[in-house]
């Protein structure tokens, strides 16, 4: 917007021209303006564009690097036909060998310069490592979190509110809720707890909450890669938290589990359907702990399968097996300050009366 702008035939320049329309710097739209016609040459290759940033990735097989190379040559001609440049000094390429034994990969040239090898970058915002381990990101995510707390302090002098101040932390914790250094995260926590003065969701509950957003948003788009991997029940079926139980109003769920005893059930449970019905591929189960507000969804499950009968009996096996087996503790909590420890009937493990 309002930048100088010149257009460039062969060695004629045009002369500048203030245009006030066109893709601003990181706008989303700039792959479908200017590159909607780089497209991957090979099967085995992918070209990933978002803004202007442009990512190919390649699949190698019994060593033969032929077609990933090509893919390369091709993307620098098409950016010289087409009037555009490739940064090399911010090109890098990263090799991603889990072999046994490893070769050496000869290294890629653009324009004849040497493309710089990386152990790990950042990739729309997460770090991406050669042996797909979570540590980088996370040890950058508890870095910029503690560098926040510093903003915190200098806010909480300003007598804003402890909801306005936690979502200062939230937003970086919610990036990067992985199993690795979950401690140091948490720390962080506690800290932002301490300055705010108001009680942070855990990261347990951070985590729930994306997923399941998540979940729905896949669901909701039919163009979604993962959308066929879930099948949400009818209506009447679904898992949803209920209002009223005996003309008492329920304010919301909690939901505790021994989880490793949880986890080894479920195990269980995703090899019974493997062995009911061979042809369902995909496993998917998320079940809520911790507070579940009332509508929400306590449990999410997504089975695939060629046909959609395998995957619909199995998701029905699934949640009568998990509400019958699966060691998880359900408190309803009514409006008025009462509250009550619940058991499905279907429970086999807990001592019947």
């Amino acid at each position: 917007m309002g930048r100088p702008q010149v257009v460039r035939v062969g060695n004629n320049i045009s002369t500048p021209l203030i245009l006030n329309t066109g893709a601003p710097q990181g706008c989303v739209l700039s792959p479908l303006l200017f590159t909607h016609d780089c497209v991957a040459m090979h099967a085995s290759n992918s070209i990933i564009k978002f803004a202007d940033d442009t990512t190919v990735v390649g699949l190698i097989t019994n060593n033969d690097e032929t077609a990933y190379r090509e893919e390369v040559r091709a993307l620098g001609v098409w950016c010289q036909e087409n009037n555009r440049t490739l940064n090399i000094n911010k090109t890098k390429e990263m090799i991603v060998d889990f072999r046994k034994q490893q070769r050496e990969h000869p290294p890629i040239h653009i324009d004849g310069t040497v493309v710089e090898k990386v152990e790990s970058f950042k990739f729309l915002g997460v770090h991406i490592t050669d042996k797909l381990k979570w540590s980088t990101h996370t040890d950058s995510a508890v870095k910029k979190a503690q560098q926040r707390l510093f903003n915190l302090r200098r806010l909480k002098k300003c007598v804003l509110s402890p909801k306005t101040l936690r979502y200062t932390i939230e937003s970086i914790l919610s990036g990067c809720i992985t199993a690795h250094n979950l401690k140091a995260l948490q720390r962080v926590v506690r800290s932002a707890q301490r300055i705010t003065g108001g009680k942070l969701p855990s990261l347990q509950d951070t985590y729930t909450t994306r997923c399941y957003r998540k979940a729905i948003k896949i669901i909701k788009d039919n163009n979604q890669p993962s959308h066929c991997l879930l099948t949400p029940l009818s209506s009447r079926r679904r898992g949803t938290t209920r209002d009223s139980f005996e003309g008492m109003k329920v304010m919301q769920l909690e939901y505790e589990a021994y989880i490793p005893m949880a986890e080894s059930e479920l195990r269980k449970i995703y090899t019974d359907i493997r062995a009911r019905w061979p042809t369902v591929r995909h496993i998917c189960v998320h079940h809520r702990l911790g507070v579940v507000p009332v509508t929400e969804a306590s449990v999410i499950i997504g089975i695939s399968s060629p046909h959609r009968g395998d995957s619909l009996e199995a998701v029905q096996y699934c949640i009568d097996t998990l509400k019958a087996t699966v060691p998880i503790w359900k408190k309803e909590v009514y409006e008025a300050d009462e509250s009550c420890w619940k058991e499905n009937k279907e429970c086999q493990w807990t001592c019947q009366s």
